[in-house]
């Protein structure tokens, strides 16, 4: 099949890439775009491993077409930070929650929308918002309290 042309903003930066028709977004951010943040973890949406932003929305980039991307925005662990780390990403390495590092990015792209959604969520409720993510090196414990505070930072700086 003939490749079509993929223009949306990745990390909001406009991009054009030639994808085959049946690439999934999380192929053509990884091999198209070298954006390696997202992890294929099992192809089937289950991980959580390949979590990234669409229209805002949190998606597991290897169940999505890339062409079902065309004139939308996402955004990659690559775009949560800036020039300094977001509050989410510093939490997370001040607690210690980064082990092996493959379910990190698809976790705290998960807490970034649970967060831009709900900025004082209950520990349930941030339970509720990363359940889609695997890890095997961790209870989650350090990854909750992290986010809790990551949240009440957030809001200490939005009240400045």
């Amino acid at each position: 099949m003939a490749k079509r042309i993929l223009r949306c903003t990745v990390n909001d930066e406009p991009v054009e890439v030639l994808v085959p028709p049946y690439q999934t977004l999380l192929d053509a951010l990884r091999e198209d775009l070298g954006l390696t943040g997202p992890k294929e973890g099992c192809g089937t949406g289950d991980c959580g491993a390949c979590t990234v932003h669409l229209d805002g929305q949190p998606v597991a980039s290897c169940l999505v077409l890339a062409m079902q991307a065309r004139g939308r925005s996402v955004h990659t662990i690559e775009g949560l930070g800036s020039a300094t780390l977001h509050p989410l990403q510093d939490a997370f390495v001040r607690h210690g929650v980064p082990q092996c590092g493959f379910c990190i990015p698809g976790v705290l792209m998960a807490a970034a929308a649970l967060l831009s959604g709900n900025p004082r969520p209950t520990e349930s409720e941030i339970r509720y918002g990363i359940a889609g993510n695997l890890c095997r090196c961790t209870g989650y414990t350090k990854m909750i309290a992290a986010i809790t505070e990551a949240a009440a930072s957030m809001q200490e700086g939005a009240q400045r």
